[in-house]
């Protein structure tokens, strides 16, 4: 039986507008009227224009019957995260206080997109400032975990990946200083990257001020989808040094031949883990060894120490942006900041120790990946929590960051780390995260297509009570 439209993957839809088998305005159609049928359930998309969709798939259907060469993406919708420049659209980054922050141009990410062909379907949802790990916003509301009503989407990227599970959008793009693109993608059993630093360029023209420390050292731009093929494709179009960007860098996707041998890490130190959870680990780690690599469960050194340089970073900015979220975050976001300690100075001599800490601990870790290239474990130790959980108690707060403390090693050390389901358990998606060394982006999401092939795609879904 053949799928509908908005079940398709974004490499299947550009092939099937390339050959002329469906139009790009029947595609866009088909997810707007997805869009009309299931967003009220999960609050996922909070901006469409739909006749500004329908104008640009026409522009794309006429240039495909043209004859012009066409790109990667030709004629295809991709949603586009609300901290994420648009031009003609807001920025607002999910604050109410940021409504009418207009964008003038696009980011570098959006206008190669475009360039590639794909055209602009709407913005997804997002906490405020991206400063929660649970998609509840000033300005557009809840996000719901399409799994199950009630539970997060998980954040920042929570809209965008509740809206690739959903069938909404087909590709999207979100961003990643703490597991931002990977905990959604864990949530809602979708797919993505966190692209090595400077990998793909990340500057707004909308932002205030200059780009803070602990983004230029932990923030990344990437991809997100429901099959591994789409978010490669999608990383390889963003990538790329840009003018906007000093800190960008052009490097190729594929680097040489590496051993495959893979540290599984199905219980990470620091907190506890769900059993199902290094469960769903261990099925990556199996569908690997099957493939030909060589698995081991070891411990990998550092992590603990990881968890806290991380932290250290995040800490270092907090001072100094303290003023401008006051200003213009809402009640919850603040909330969540005072219950997890946003408001702690550190000193010269922390801030010196805390650089020599982070470059021992790269050191350690490019030594480990000689002998194991990739590092396979969880992206969170536990299912998805409750709307609104983590800002009941500094108790909630803090056990939820430790539920996500294995994404953090990654930003840290400026890592790429593709996320891809591995089954389901008890009604909601199990996971595993696989980190690479710097810029071997192309062997981690090589080993998300070898579980990918071996547990299937478990997305799109119907919203679920």
């Amino acid at each position: 039986m053949s799928q509908e439209l908005w079940q398709e993957s974004a490499l299947t839809l550009a092939e099937r507008i390339k050959h002329g088998e469906v139009s790009s305005r029947e595609v866009a159609q088909a997810h707007l009227d997805r869009i009309e049928a299931v967003n009220r359930a999960i609050n996922a998309v909070v901006e469409i224009r739909p006749d500004e969709v329908l104008a640009a798939a026409d522009q794309a259907d006429a240039q495909q019957r043209s004859g012009a060469p066409l790109g990667v993406f030709h004629g295809v919708p991709f949603t586009v995260k609300t901290n994420i420049d648009v031009a003609g659209y807001a920025t607002t980054s999910g604050s109410l206080k940021l409504k009418d922050v207009m964008a003038s141009r696009d980011s570098a990410t959006v206008r190669r997109m475009k360039e590639a062909g794909a055209l602009v379907l709407g913005r997804t949802n997002m906490p405020d400032l991206g400063q929660r790990i649970n998609t509840q916003s000033s300005l557009y509301g809840d996000t719901h975990n399409p799994w199950k009503r009630g539970l997060t989407a998980a954040g920042s990227s929570g809209g965008e990946g509740a809206a690739l599970a959903a069938g909404l959008s087909p590709i999207g793009l979100g961003n990643d200083i703490g597991g931002s693109l990977r905990n959604p993608a864990f949530a809602n059993g979708i797919t993505s990257i966190k692209p090595s630093r400077g990998r793909v360029p990340q500057i707004n023209e909308t932002a205030e001020g200059l780009f803070p420390l602990s983004a230029q050292v932990m923030l990344a731009q990437g991809p997100m989808a429901r099959r591994v093929a789409d978010v490669r494709a999608g990383l390889e179009v963003i990538m790329g040094s840009d003018p906007s960007d000093p800190l960008s860098v052009s490097v190729p996707y594929a680097g040489a031949p590496a051993a495959k041998r893979v540290a599984l890490v199905a219980e990470p130190v620091g907190g506890t883990t769900h059993p199902a959870i290094a469960e769903g680990v261990r099925i990556a780690g199996r569908a690997l060894e099957a493939a030909g690599y060589h698995v081991e469960e070891v411990t990998v050194p550092g992590l603990e120490e990881l968890y806290i340089n991380w932290i250290q970073f995040i800490m270092a900015t907090a001072e100094h942006t303290a003023a401008y979220q006051e200003r213009v975050m809402g009640e919850d976001g603040l909330r969540f900041l005072e219950l997890t300690g946003g408001g702690i100075s550190l000193t010269s001599e922390d801030l010196h120790n805390m650089h020599l800490k982070h470059f021992e601990l790269a050191s350690l870790w490019k030594s480990f990946m000689v002998d194991y290239p990739l590092i396979v474990g969880p992206t969170w130790t536990q299912f998805p929590f409750p709307l609104n959980y983590d800002i009941e108690s500094a108790e909630n707060a803090f056990e939820v960051i430790t539920n996500m403390r294995f994404v953090l090693p990654a930003n840290a050390l400026g890592l790429p780390a593709a996320c891809v389901p591995t089954g389901v358990s008890d009604g909601l998606p199990l996971g595993a995260q696989i980190i690479g060394d710097m810029f071997r982006d192309d062997l981690c999401l090589e080993a998300a297509q070898v579980i990918e092939d071996a547990v299937g795609i478990i997305t799109p879904i119907d919203p679920r009570a």
